[in-house]
């Protein structure tokens, strides 16, 4: 699985290493969103998680943390992309200025890229907000999971080199 801010590169991650390993890769944010940005309901996300969780094999981007603990328990391999947040802004407003107005290929159809302040404010409260948590329950699966951080760009084109 791979978590990380909005704008970290999970998306980008997934589809390279499901290029470089042939496991298909899904982006949750696909699944999540209806038409006009409608949430999924808790339950029936819930169900999906686990249903996706029990294929032999999958990658999975996406942070949802009130369903990490699904994506925790069936992963053997997790990596968090630790990415500097003014990389991250740079990146979802590069991506704005791309696709405004527009679906991406891993967003569900009517659900076109769009200026939002509040997930600007997301991304930048996301090291205070969000990482120390997530750090947290890393550490404490270190034992028996293969946890990998990344904390730059070049370190994740180091980590594809390797695979």
């Amino acid at each position: 699985m791979i978590i990380g801010s909005a704008g970290s590169g999970k998306s980008t991650l997934a589809k390279k290493l499901e290029a470089k390993t042939g496991i298909a890769a899904t982006h949750l944010d696909a699944l999540y969103w209806r038409p006009g940005w409608v949430a999924t309901e808790r339950e029936h996300w819930r169900a999906i998680q686990e249903d996706l969780c029990r294929q032999e094999s999958w990658i999975l981007d996406g942070n949802y943390g009130r369903t990490l603990d699904i994506r925790l328990k069936h992963s053997d391999t997790i990596i968090f992309l630790d990415i500097n947040r003014y990389v991250c802004l740079a990146r979802v407003v590069w991506r704005i200025c791309k696709s405004y107005g527009k679906t991406r290929p891993d967003m569900p159809a009517g659900c076109p890229e769009q200026f939002d302040w509040q997930f600007f404010r997301w991304i930048f409260d996301y090291p205070k907000n969000n990482r120390p948590e997530i750090l947290q329950k890393l550490n404490a699966l270190s034992a028996e999971k293969n946890v990998i951080v990344l904390r730059s760009p070049r370190e994740v084109a180091n980590f594809l080199k390797g695979i």
